[in-house]
């Protein structure tokens, strides 16, 4: 596997739960957002700053991306990270885009997360974003 550069969005970021025929709400905004409806719910993750709290949530998610695009055939990338991460008992919630991959940690697991992927070859760039 090749090794990349993961870097670390600035802010802190929740992912919550919905019902599934919920109308995608305001607050689901920021720089990052991601939103997946299935037959059985509504998952938005955003920054956990606009998750109102009667909302069912889990807070406190840092998320790395890796720098750049994967391409769409690179095979077994996450498999490989998230065997790094299992070792390290690291739970992640993975969100993959167009581009490129997320990886969602809890932010008290961050130096953990970091262990493991540098033990990979890859390099994790930046600081946890401050509460």
């Amino acid at each position: 596997m090749a090794s990349f550069r993961f870097l670390i969005h600035p802010e802190r970021l929740a992912i919550a739960r919905l019902e599934p025929r919920s109308a995608l709400p305001e607050w689901a905004r920021g720089a990052f957002v991601s939103s997946t409806r299935t037959p059985g719910e509504l998952s938005i993750v955003c920054a956990q700053r606009n998750v109102p709290s009667q909302v069912v949530q889990e807070r406190e998610k840092l998320g790395l991306f890796i720098e750049g695009t994967v391409s769409m055939t690179a095979v077994g990338i996450i498999a490989a990270l998230s065997r790094a991460l299992a070792d390290e008992k690291v739970p992640i919630f993975v969100i993959a885009t167009y581009d490129t991959d997320w990886i969602l940690v809890d932010a008290q697991r961050f130096e953990a997360t970091r262990a493991a992927l540098e033990s990979l070859g890859h390099t994790v760039s930046g600081e946890p974003p401050a509460l």
